[in-house]
């Protein structure tokens, strides 16, 4: 498990390989300064190194250009991933000044936005497809948060059947973490991201 802990996010990850393999074809990223959160999940196509090869371009670029948005980010991972198997991508960024964050997704990787306030869960709906380097529709969505607010970013080796359930329940972050964890079936390249914007 990797932590990200700050005052205004606090994050658990999760990840594992298929099994058999040594590595996982899925990488995950996340970066915090004052402004914002960014973090993301990149699954390449299959298993293994020749799927990590596509995935792994995503982070090289989020830590190159953060400060972007996240179509230009998206973007740019486009453009890299031409010649290689490719990926399904989501990033999701929160601004803090503003309580807002956004999300845009190209594939497989779920995003769940639960508020506890309005006890709304909010689960956009990804572009369907992958990265390749092929022209694509990028579809930003932008959603209100407050503080305690949970969210969960998972590849397509996790499989949560009541998601609303799951963070309705959840005490926080780690309860969160914990509760995803126990329904893990493992055998498959499996990450995940539970986190809570806390301000």
């Amino acid at each position: 498990m990797k932590t990200v802990k700050g005052d205004r996010v606090e994050a658990y990850i999760y990840q594992e390989a298929k099994a058999g393999n040594h590595e996982s074809g899925d990488v995950y990223y996340t970066f915090t300064n004052e402004d914002y959160f960014l973090c993301a999940i990149a699954d390449g196509l299959g298993n293994g190194p020749i799927a990590r090869e596509s995935a792994e371009i995503v982070p090289e670029i989020l830590e190159r250009h953060h400060d972007e948005s996240i179509d230009q980010l998206l973007s740019r991972c486009n453009t890299h991933m031409h010649q290689k198997r490719g990926a399904a991508v989501a990033i999701i960024k929160a601004y803090f000044h503003t309580k807002t964050i956004e999300y845009s997704c190209v594939g497989n990787v779920r995003f769940y936005l639960y508020r506890r306030s309005d006890d709304k869960m909010i689960y956009p709906l990804p572009v369907m497809g992958y990265l390749s380097g092929r022209p694509q529709k990028l579809r930003t969505q932008g959603y209100d948060y407050g503080p305690g607010d949970l969210f969960l970013l998972h590849s397509d080796g996790v499989d949560i059947r009541s998601p609303k359930a799951f963070m309705q329940n959840s005490a926080g972050p780690y309860d969160l973490y914990r509760k995803v964890f126990e329904t893990l079936e493992h055998g498959d390249d499996a990450t995940y991201i539970a986190g809570s914007l806390l301000r």
